[in-house]
C-alpha cells in the first residue's frame, strides 16, 4: 500500500514528506489540459495592476533618494506622473476620487527631499552638472505638480500617522504572498502528492510548543528535531527576525487571551511607526544645550559618535578631593583638545559647563569662575566651523548669555585681571590680585562680528531681520560694559579699539535731541550723541598710534556731523584730513566707509543749500553707474565678465547690513536735481559755444536720450520727472519745474525721506526760481532791448532785491551784457551777442577757416618733400661714392669732379626751392590777411544794419 494512504494528521504528513526521499515522475514531452487545471492561474484585476505599478515606482524612487541620483529620481518621476495619470480611472471608480494613501505619502515625502536638497547649499555644490540641473527641473515640475494634492497634503501634514497604515497593510500582503510561493514551489514539485493534501485557505497561528502534535513523534536526525523546537519558539516566520525590545516583550506576553502574539506585536509597531512619523514633522534642534534628554520608551539612546573618536576625559573619581589646581587641570586637559580634528564641540562644551557646576559648588573662587566661563565662550566661538557663514541662533543667545554673566563677574570683583599678556605660568587663582591669561576685548568684536554675520544672513523685508536687530541692545550693553573694564584696566591701544567699536554702533544713527537742543527745547547740559561722538573721536585722535584706526574715527566722525547737517564742521574735518587724496591706499571696509561719508556729506550739502558742493561729493559715485556697490549696498551683474565664486563670496562678506544703507533713489535724485540746477542755465549761456563742456555727464546723457524719444509721454519714475523739468527750466518755465519736482509722487519716493521735509521743499523752490530767471536772461536776451526789473519779479514770483542782486553778479561776472538803470529800474541790453542766425554763421566762417588753413599745410608739406628730394638723392650718391677708395687715383679723382659738380647743382635746387616755400607762405599769408579784413568789413556793415533796425523800431 502506498504510504499517501496512511492514516494520520495533517502534521505528520509533512513530517513524513521531508523524512522519505521523493519520487519524481517523469515530465511528458506534450502539455494536455488535464494537466493544465493543476497549475493555479492568478487574473488580476485592473485596479492592482495600476497599483502595483504606482508601488514599483516608488519603491525605485526611494531607492535613487538614499543615493542622491537626481536625473533618476527625476526620471521615476515622469514615469510616476504618467502611471498615475493612466490610474487616474481606476482611483475615480473604486476610491470615489480620493487618493491613495500611499500616494500622498510618497508626495510628501519627495517634497521634503527636494526642499532639503535645494536648502543645502553647501551639498548642492558638491552635485554633478546633471544632477544640478535634474534637481532645478525636478522642482520646477514637481511645484507644479502638487498643486492638484494641496487638500492632500495638509491632511497628511496634520495626522501623518492615518498614512502609515496602508504601507504596514502592504508589507503584510507582500509577507502573505512570499508564504504562498514557497508552497507554491512544493505544489509544483509534488502535485500528486498534493491533491490529497488539504490547502490551507489562511496562515493560522502555530500552537505553542507544548499542544504540538509533532513532539510526540521522532524523527530520523537531530538537526530535524533541534530546528523544530527553534521554530516552535516563534508564533511566526516574520518574527525569527524581528528586532527585540525591551519591553515590547512583555507587552506581547501580556496580551489578552483571544489575541495572538503576532496582532499584539504588530498593533504595538503601528503604535510606535505613528510616533515616530508624528516626530518627523517637527524642526529639527540642536540640542547642544538641552540637557533633560527624553529618551524614547523601551529603546537605548546611543550617542552617534565618530569611529575612531577620541573618548571623552572623565570627570573627578568619587573620592577625589575637589580644590582649585584639580578644577584647572582638568580644564586644561579639555581645551588642549581644543581644535583637533576628532574633537566633538558638543561634548566639550557640556563637559565646560560640568565642570562650572562642579566649581561653583565648591566655591573655587571669581577666579576659576572667570577662566572656565571664558573657555566656554571660546569653545562657543569653535562650535561654528565656517568662516564666512553666521552661527545658529541657540548658540548666538547662549553665547549672549555667557558673555554677559562673565562680564557681570568681571566688574563685579574689580581684583580679577583678565589680560593676554599674562602668561600660563604666571596666572593666580588663590591670592587676590587674580591673574588669568585671555582678552576680553577680541571677545567682544569676535561678537559684534558675528552679530553682523547675522543680520546678512537674514532677508531683510522678514520678521526674522526686526527680531535678530533687537540683539543690538544687548550687544551694545556688553560695548558700554567692555568700555568701562578697558578704561579701568587696559592700554590705550585697548581702549581705542573699543571706543571705534562704539563709534561703529553710533555714527549712522540719527538723534533727534542735537537738533532739539540747537533750537533751544532742551537744556544745555544734556549730553546727545554728538557730544559722544567728538569725546570718542578725539580720544582716537590723540592716542592712536596706526592709521586706521583713526582713518575710520575721523570718517565716522564727519558722517555724524553730515548726518545732523553740521555742514561746515563735516567740511572742516574733510579739508584738514586730506583723506581724498590718500584713501585709495586704504582696505576695502575703509574706502566703503569713504564712499558713504561723501554720500551723506552731499545730502547735507544739499539740505544747506550748496549746490555745488552737493554735485562735487556726489559727481564720483553717480558717474560711475555703480553706486549700490560702491556703497556696498548689493552686488550688481557685471557684463564684460563674470566674478568666481571666491571673489562673490569676498563681495558678499564686505556687505552692509540692511538698516545701515542709504536710500540709492534718494541719492540719485539729490545729484540729478543738482546737476540740473548747475548745467541748465550753463547751457543756455553757452548755447552756440563749439567748446563747451559738460558739467555732469549721467545728466546729459538723461536729457539727451529724452530728447532723441519721438514721443514723450508724462513722467512716471524719478528721472522722467527731472528730465522733465529740466525742459521746463529751459523755457524758464519755473512753475512747470517745480511742479514736476515738487509733488505728490515725489514726495513719497524722495523728499519726505528728509528730516525736515518742507524745509528742503521750500529751499529747491527758491532755487528753481533763481536758476530759471537765469536762464530766460542768458536764452532772451537777444530779444529785448530792455527789461523791467519789477516784470521779472512778478514772473518768477521773486522780491525786487533778490531779482536785482541776481542780474549785478551777473553782470559783474561777465555772463550777461547789460548795464542796470536804476531810476527806471530796467536792464539794458548791449546788443553784443549775434542772434542764432549770426551765431552759426559765424562757425560756418571759422570752420571754413580753419579747413583751408589745414588744406594749406597739407601742400606745403608735400612742396617742401618735393624740393628736399633732389638734395637728398646727390647726397645719398656721394657718401656712395665715397665708399669706394680702393679703387685707382686716376679714377677717383674724376669721381669726385662728378660729384662736385652734382653737388653743386643740388644746393643750387635747394635754394630755388626755398625761395619757391617762402614765396608761396607770403602769399597765403596775404590772402588770409585779405580774408579776415572783408570779415571785419562785413561784420561791421551788419552791426550798422541791426542799429539801423534797432532805431527803426524804437521810433
Amino acid at each position: 500500500m502506498s504510504r499517501f494512504f496512511a492514516g494520520g494528521s495533517d502534521s505528520d504528513s509533512d513530517s513524513s514528506s521531508d523524512s522519505e526521499p521523493v519520487i519524481r515522475q517523469q515530465v511528458a514531452q506534450f502539455t494536455f489540459s488535464d494537466e493544465e487545471e493543476d497549475v493555479k492561474r492568478v487574473v488580476r484585476s485592473k485596479k492592482e495592476k495600476r497599483y502595483e505599478d504606482l508601488s514599483n515606482i516608488i519603491k525605485s524612487i526611494r531607492n535613487h533618494k538614499k543615493i542622491k541620483d537626481m536625473s533618476s529620481v527625476l526620471t521615476s518621476f515622469e514615469e510616476f506622473m504618467r502611471a498615475y495619470t493612466k490610474a487616474l480611472p481606476v482611483v475615480m471608480k473604486e476610491e470615489n476620487g480620493v487618493t491613495p494613501r500611499i500616494v500622498v505619502r510618497a508626495l510628501a515625502e519627495l517634497e521634503d527631499f527636494v526642499n532639503e536638497s535645494w536648502d543645502d547649499k553647501e551639498s548642492r555644490k558638491n552635485l554633478s552638472k546633471n544632477n544640478n540641473k535634474a534637481l532645478g527641473t525636478l522642482r520646477q515640475k514637481f511645484r507644479k505638480y502638487i498643486k492638484d494634492f494641496e487638500s492632500d497634503m495638509k491632511r497628511f501634514r496634520a495626522a501623518p500617522e492615518d498614512f502609515a497604515e496602508e504601507e504596514e497593510d502592504d508589507e503584510r500582503e507582500d509577507e502573505k504572498g512570499s508564504d504562498e510561493e514557497e508552497e507554491k514551489v512544493v505544489v509544483q514539485v509534488e502535485p500528486k502528492a498534493v491533491s490529497f493534501k488539504k490547502e490551507p485557505e489562511k496562515a493560522k497561528p502555530v500552537k505553542p510548543v507544548a499542544d504540538s502534535d509533532s513532539s510526540d513523534w521522532g524523527s530520523d536526525s537531530d538537526s530535524d528535531s533541534t530546528s523544530s523546537d527553534e521554530d516552535a519558539k516563534y508564533t511566526s516566520i516574520r518574527d525569527r527576525f524581528l528586532k527585540k525590545p525591551e519591553k515590547g516583550t512583555e507587552e506581547i506576553a501580556s496580551a489578552p487571551s483571544g489575541v495572538s502574539g503576532d496582532d499584539a506585536f504588530k498593533k504595538e509597531k503601528k503604535k510606535k511607526t505613528g510616533e515616530a512619523l508624528s516626530k518627523k514633522k517637527k524642526p529639527k534642534q540642536d540640542e547642544m544645550f538641552d540637557e533633560n534628554e527624553e529618551e524614547e520608551e523601551g529603546w537605548k539612546v546611543v550617542n552617534g559618535t565618530r569611529s575612531g573618536a577620541s573618548e571623552q576625559p572623565k570627570m573627578f573619581a568619587k573620592d577625589a578631593e575637589i580644590d582649585t589646581k584639580l578644577v584647572v587641570n582638568k580644564l586644561n586637559e579639555v581645551m588642549a583638545a581644543r581644535g583637533k580634528k576628532r574633537t566633538d564641540r558638543k561634548m566639550q562644551i557640556e563637559f565646560l559647563r560640568e565642570l562650572r557646576t562642579v566649581a561653583e559648588t565648591n566655591n573655587l573662587g571669581p577666579a576659576v569662575a572667570v577662566k572656565i566661563r571664558f573657555n566656554i565662550v571660546s569653545a562657543i566661538f569653535d562650535y561654528n566651523p565656517k568662516v564666512s557663514g553666521a552661527m545658529k541662533l541657540e548658540h548666538w543667545s547662549k553665547l549672549l548669555e555667557e558673555i554677559q554673566e562673565l562680564l557681570k563677574l568681571l566688574l563685579a570683583h574689580e581684583d580679577v585681571h583678565l589680560s593676554e599678556s599674562i602668561l600660563d605660568e604666571y596666572e593666580e587663582y588663590d591670592t587676590a590680585p587674580f591673574k588669568i591669561r585671555g582678552c576680553m576685548l577680541t571677545a567682544v568684536e569676535r561678537l559684534d562680528d558675528e552679530f553682523t554675520k547675522l543680520l546678512k544672513e537674514c532677508d531683510p523685508h522678514s520678521n526674522e531681520y526686526v527680531d535678530r536687530l533687537k540683539d543690538e541692545v544687548p550687544v551694545t550693553n556688553i560695548i558700554e560694559q567692555v568700555v568701562t573694564y578697558v578704561e579701568r584696566l587696559g592700554n590705550e591701544m585697548e581702549i581705542c579699539r573699543i571706543y571705534l567699536r562704539k563709534i561703529d554702533h553710533l555714527y549712522y544713527k540719527f538723534d533727534p535731541d542735537v537738533l532739539k537742543k540747537r533750537k533751544g527745547q532742551l537744556p544745555a547740559n544734556t549730553i546727545t550723541s554728538v557730544e559722544e561722538m567728538d569725546k570718542l573721536c578725539r580720544y582716537i585722535y590723540a592716542k592712536d598710534q596706526t592709521d586706521r584706526l583713526r582713518t575710520r574715527a575721523i570718517l565716522s566722525h564727519i558722517f555724524h556731523h553730515a548726518l545732523h547737517d553740521n555742514w561746515f564742521q563735516a567740511r572742516d574735518l574733510v579739508l584738514m584730513s586730506h583723506l581724498q587724496e590718500t584713501i585709495h591706499h586704504s582696505d576695502p571696509a575703509t574706502q566703503i566707509l569713504y564712499n558713504r561719508m561723501m554720500a551723506n556729506l552731499g545730502l547735507c550739502a544739499f539740505r544747506h543749500g550748496n549746490i555745488k558742493d552737493a554735485h562735487l561729493c556726489l559727481v564720483d559715485l553717480m558717474m560711475t553707474g555703480k553706486p549700490k556697490e560702491l556703497l556696498a549696498q548689493g552686488l550688481v551683474p557685471q557684463r564684460q565678465h563674470e566674478r568666481s565664486l571666491e571673489q562673490e563670496k569676498i563681495e558678499k562678506q564686505r556687505q552692509m547690513p540692511f538698516h545701515m544703507h542709504i536710500n540709492l533713489e534718494l541719492l540719485e535724485c539729490v545729484y540729478l536735481v543738482s546737476a540740473m540746477l548747475l548745467e541748465i542755465p550753463y547751457m543756455a549761456a553757452h548755447e552756440f559755444d563749439a567748446r563747451r563742456r559738460m558739467i555732469s555727464k549721467t545728466f546729459y546723457q538723461q536729457l539727451r536720450s529724452s530728447e532723441r524719444q519721438s514721443l514723450v509721454g508724462p513722467p512716471e519714475s524719478m528721472r522722467e520727472h527731472v528730465v522733465a523739468a529740466a525742459k521746463a527750466m529751459r523755457h524758464g518755465d519755473w512753475n512747470a519745474c517745480a511742479n514736476f519736482i515738487v509733488n505728490k509722487k515725489m514726495n513719497v519716493k524722495v523728499w519726505d525721506l528728509f528730516y525736515e521735509a518742507n524745509r528742503v521743499r521750500e529751499m529747491m523752490i527758491k532755487f528753481i526760481k533763481e536758476e530759471s530767471l537765469r536762464t530766460y536772461l542768458f536764452t532772451y536776451s537777444n530779444v529785448f532791448a530792455s527789461i523791467s526789473v519789477p516784470h521779472l519779479a512778478d514772473m518768477f514770483k521773486l522780491p525786487k532785491s533778490k531779482v536785482h542782486s541776481l542780474i549785478s553778479k551777473m553782470i559783474i561776472n561777465e555772463e550777461l551784457m547789460a548795464s542796470l538803470d536804476d531810476p527806471t529800474e530796467t536792464i539794458v541790453m548791449h546788443r553784443s551777442e549775434p542772434s542764432r542766425l549770426q551765431a552759426l554763421s559765424m562757425q560756418l566762417a571759422d570752420k571754413v577757416t580753419n579747413l583751408v588753413d589745414a588744406n594749406e599745410r597739407i601742400f606745403e608739406m608735400k612742396q617742401g618733400n618735393f624740393f628736399q628730394r633732389g638734395g637728398n638723392q646727390g647726397y645719398n650718391r656721394d657718401r656712395q661714392n665715397y665708399r669706394n677708395q680702393n679703387q685707382n687715383q686716376n679714377w677717383n679723382n674724376n669721381r669726385r669732379q662728378d660729384n662736385r659738380n652734382r653737388g653743386n647743382r643740388g644746393n643750387q635746387n635747394r635754394g630755388e626751392g626755398r625761395e619757391q616755400r617762402e614765396h608761396h607762405r607770403d602769399h597765403h599769408r596775404d590772402q588770409r590777411e585779405h580774408r579776415e579784413h572783408q570779415n571785419r568789413e562785413f561784420r561791421e556793415q551788419r552791426e550798422q544794419m541791426r542799429n539801423v533796425e534797432y532805431q527803426n523800431k524804437a521810433e
